[in-house]
């Protein structure tokens, strides 16, 4: 029996689970990850050893496991169990004239495939958020972290074993050729989700057979006003930029109001260079001294210490540059002007906007969601940190008493 047969006969199992039932699996996983931490960073630590001698540099922190991380995880677990099971809520209710009841009520999606590199915290977030919604889930890993995922998911695997089917967490192999084969499993997988590099995301998008929930990119924003308080956009700006660049919501682009550009962006540079970013404009820019932008402009997502930097004239020419040039995901404007925020936000499509703080926070666990499966920063079915609701379907409960329609 393949992958997705059994994913399909686990799923008939898994959606009538108890909230007890899925509750005790999760803390299970949580002890198992717990007690096991010694031999996963000893597998991360191979993966590790790998990528740094094919000669990777900027994806190693987010294939980095550390005790600390795992600790991370596992108090994210707990945070999850903690959480309302969204299965079988109903959403909202009705009677008809003719004394139907209507019940629309949240059900699982079924098999939900996720396909994502590098990061092995992704491994298990998934495979808890599918658990408490009583989705089976589908891992397509990325070789880089072939190792650690192996190890994590045999973890969940013997955790769960006895309370739930153990093939309610499948991990495929981590050859390349298993992304199509899961992206066309029509009748099997209900909904993919991709997870990582905009290459790989838009060959999901462009060769699927099933529904894609995108994880957009993440060329994030952020504005500062002529308004604002120059310390907090010092703050909010290093942050946003240096707290860990190589995650899709940190900042990629610095765009600042020319009527501060000459007080701020040697600030801002100096601020920035203590931490070995590199500053990149265009002829704009001319009160610091930047390097030139890389060969795809303002659409470049760094995914490292480089930020891209553009003076503009007001909020009007702040926002039509991030329409251009955003990807949807998350943009800040720092400023005193409540009104201009107001207008700023409104103005915007963007999966999560902020005032004055950091874009850092688009995240599942920072918006209470325990986990999350990725940031959509698509306008279908969900859009921002993509927790247990919107795991979730629906249909409609009818209950009668004998009528018939004339």
């Amino acid at each position: 029996m393949d992958y997705f047969e059994r994913a399909k006969l686990a799923s008939h199992k898994l959606k009538i689970a108890t909230t007890e039932q899925k509750n005790n699996a999760l803390e299970q996983i949580a002890k198992a990850i717990q007690s096991n931490k010694s031999l996963i960073l000893k597998s991360n630590e191979k993966d590790m050893e790998i990528a740094k001698a094919n000669g990777v540099t900027n994806m190693l922190d987010r294939l980095l496991l550390t005790e600390q991380r795992i600790d991370g995880i596992v108090s994210d677990i707990y945070k999850v169990i903690a959480l309302s099971d969204p299965i079988g809520e109903t959403i909202e209710q009705w009677t008809t004239d003719n004394g139907l009841l209507i019940k629309k009520t949240r059900i699982p999606f079924g098999e939900i495939g996720v396909v994502y590199e590098s990061r092995p915290n992704v491994t298990v977030d998934v495979s808890v958020l599918c658990i408490k919604t009583g989705n089976v889930c589908l891992l397509k890993g990325g070789k880089d972290a072939k190792y650690t995922n192996e190890t994590l998911v045999e973890i969940i695997r013997n955790a769960i074993s006895g309370i739930i089917e153990q093939d309610s967490v499948i991990l495929l192999p981590s050859e390349r050729e298993w992304v199509n084969k899961m992206i066309t499993a029509r009748g099997y997988v209900d909904v993919v989700i991709p997870r990582g590099s905009k290459g790989l995301i838009n060959a999901v998008v462009e060769n699927a057979k099933v529904p894609v929930i995108e994880t957009g990119a993440g060329v994030c924003h952020i504005y500062v006003d002529k308004t604002a308080d120059i310390n907090l956009a010092l703050k909010v700006l290093v942050n946003a930029k240096v707290q860990r660049p190589s995650v899709c919501n940190s900042v990629e682009t610095l765009l600042v109001d020319k009527a501060i550009a000459d007080e701020f962006l040697p600030l801002a540079k100096a601020e920035l260079e203590k931490y070995g970013v590199i500053l990149r404009g265009d002829d704009s820019v001319k009160s610091i001294s930047v390097q030139p932008l890389l060969q795809d402009g303002y659409y470049t997502e760094y995914d490292s210490l480089n930020i891209s930097v553009k003076v503009v004239d007001g909020l009007e020419q702040a926002v039509s540059h991030i329409l251009k040039y955003g990807t949807g995901h998350s943009e800040t404007i720092i400023t005193s002007d409540n009104d201009l925020a107001e207008k700023f936000m409104n103005s915007l499509d963007s999966a999560c906007v902020y005032v004055n703080a950091s874009t850092r926070f688009t995240d599942g666990g920072c918006f209470g969601f325990g986990a999350e499966l990725g940031i959509s920063t698509q306008k279908l079915h969900a859009r921002g940190p993509l927790g247990l609701k919107e795991m979730t379907s629906y249909h409609y409960k009818i209950f009668g008493n004998g009528q018939v329609r004339k």
